[in-house]
């Protein structure tokens, strides 16, 4: 049996390579095409397809489910058309045997996505957001028409809103406006307005700040209609603020990181992040579900292969085979971002979006195997009386 899983291994390693060099190919030609209006005499082609291939290992990890049910679909075709399926079934590997030798083959390859996923892919993304930043000036991820929001207390409890219009590799930031407001009573403390700043060590320094401080407890100014008009505030002007803050480059990035692109150690630090400050964090938690069930996918990708590769066909059904396999590879992929999107919307736990996919596709599977298996012992078991009415 070691020798015909190396076989199977073998096989299914080469085309599922073969599948994703030629799926990576298409989605970068196709990502280069549609970049292309973007090249100018800041951003050059050169920098366009540096890019490109920064996207590489993300565009990896994220055609790997598919490529993998297409290329071992591919491979189990190939050797049902040539026979040698039968001849191992016939040698007495159940279809629960066959399964579970398909299932070792997988882990290496959940190895591979693993660490795919844990450092080149994090890597590669903050490496093209810095870029996109410094060429661009934007990136791809989550910023506003009115730029970036973050939200933490300051050294004296006070609550205070960060909103940054720019932001440039290595912590530089332009246009910040920061509120600052008592976070028991919500009383106006002050605002301040900067042209540019400068993250470092959770230390952020502004530069040029308009500072418009309040003077008068504005509901006690209301209170009474009949008092005399006062001023309410005053600008004042300070040529360079020094804040403490809970942010850090590494933080801004994650901001504009989409979370299922993030390392799990960052993914952490930020859901800490937004747990400290009150803010929502139920995107983040169905990431840390998804990544986790990642490799949980590649197994269900592989277990799917396996019903659709023992289906009996005549001549050509290889081709027959690979196209049930991409239409099943794109209805789950269909399926899996429904179910994030109806979890976002519902506010279902996150194990629940992340998991049901893939138990559901993994059920559909074992299903299909099991009355395949009961077909085929039940037509041997016919097949095997009729003989015996012969004769």
């Amino acid at each position: 049996m070691l020798t015909a899983r190396r076989y199977l291994a073998s096989e299914i390693y080469r085309a599922t390579t073969a599948v994703l060099l030629v799926l990576l190919g298409l989605f970068t030609f196709f990502s280069l095409i549609d970049e292309l209006d973007k090249v100018n005499d800041n951003f050059s082609l050169l920098s366009l397809l540096y890019l490109e291939a920064l996207q590489i290992p993300t565009r990896l990890y994220d055609l790997l489910p598919i490529g993998l049910l297409i290329g071992a679909t591919m491979a189990l075709a190939s050797l049902a058309q040539r026979n040698e399926l039968v001849i191992l079934r016939v040698s007495g590997v159940s279809s629960a045997r066959l399964l579970l030798m398909l299932w070792v083959i997988c882990i290496p390859i959940m190895g591979s996505a693993l660490v795919l996923s844990e450092f080149f892919a994090p890597a590669a993304e903050v490496k093209t957001s810095e870029l996109s930043l410094k060429l661009l000036g934007k990136t791809k991820g989550g910023r506003m028409s009115s730029g970036y929001w973050f939200r933490e207390p300051d050294l004296q409890g006070n609550a205070r809103v960060i909103n940054i219009g720019t932001m440039s590799d290595n912590g530089n930031v332009q246009d910040i406006r920061i509120i600052t407001y008592d976070k028991t009573s919500g009383q106006f403390l002050h605002f301040s307005h900067a042209q540019t700043g400068f993250f470092q060590d959770n230390i952020l320094t502004l530069n040029d700040v308009a500072q418009t401080q309040s003077t008068v407890n504005i509901e006690q100014a209301l209170a009474n209609p009949n008092d005399p008009v006062q001023a309410v505030a005053k600008i004042v002007s300070i040529p360079s603020l020094t804040l403490e803050t809970t942010l850090t480059p590494d933080r801004l990035l994650a901001g504009e990181l989409q979370p299922e692109k993030m390392s799990v150690v960052s993914l952490l630090d930020y859901i800490s992040y937004l747990d400290e400050n009150n803010l929502q964090t139920n995107r983040q938690f169905v990431a840390l579900w998804r990544k986790g069930s990642y490799p949980f996918t590649l197994l269900v990708m592989m277990t799917i292969a396996a019903p659709i590769s023992f289906i009996q066909t005549r001549s050509g059904g290889v081709g027959a085979k690979v196209f049930i396999g991409i239409l099943l590879g794109v209805g789950f992929f269909m399926f899996n971002q429904l179910s994030l999107n109806l979890g976002m919307l519902h506010n279902l736990p996150a194990w629940t979006t992340a998991l049901a996919p893939n138990i559901l596709g993994l059920a559909v599977a074992l299903m299909a195997l099991y009355f395949m298996e009961t077909r085929r012992t039940t037509k041997k078991h016919t097949t095997g009386t009729d003989k015996k009415k012969t004769k």
